[in-house]
This record gives structure tokens, sequence and C-alpha cells, in this order.
């Protein structure tokens, strides 16, 4: 069974929306990388001074791993995101009748 897995991250908005649209190939390289290790869904918000990030993986392991990562947290670092550990929430993903 997958997990869901929500991170709140704080960090400078403006500068990672801004990424968002000149790095776009970077970002699409790095949903690549993911998918092929376990990501299922992935999805950006964007609050008052921080993103949240909604992920569905195979397992929380599997997110550990990639998310750990020094380069990818190098490239976290370079699209806004602060120093400090992120707010991240894993529970098991439940596939129900009303899901859309």
């Amino acid at each position: 069974m997958s997990v869901l897995i929500v991170t709140k991250m704080q960090g400078d908005t403006a500068r990672f929306s801004q990424a968002l649209m000149e790095r776009e190939s970077e970002f699409a390289q790095i949903a690549e990388r993911a998918r092929s290790v376990g990501a299922i869904h992935h999805q950006f918000g964007i609050g008052d001074g921080y993103v949240l990030i909604v992920d569905e993986w195979e397992t929380a392991d599997d997110f550990q791993k990639f998310f750990t990562d020094p380069g990818l947290q190098e490239f976290v670092a370079s699209v806004g995101g602060t120093a400090g550990p992120p707010e991240v929430t894993v529970c098991t993903a439940m596939h129900t009748a009303d899901q859309f």
C-alpha cells in the first residue's frame, strides 16, 4: 500500500515561483527521477512564506532516500528553500469510493 507525504517547507515563495518558470526543465528532470524511484503523484502549493509538497510514494523509505539526497537539497536551497528541517507528515494512502 502506498503512502501520502505532505511536506511543508519555509522559504522564499517569490523566488520559488520564479524558479518554477525559469528552471522548468530541472523540475521536470527531478520529477522523472522521482518517478523512477517510487513516486506516484506530486504537486506543489504555495502559502504565506512556505511551499507545500503533496506526494504519493510507494514507500516512505523510497521518499526518504530521494528527499535526503544532497544534490536535491542543494537544488531546494537554490530555488528558495530555507535551512532547517521541513514539517513532514506521512500516512497510509486510502483508496476509497469517494476518491477523485
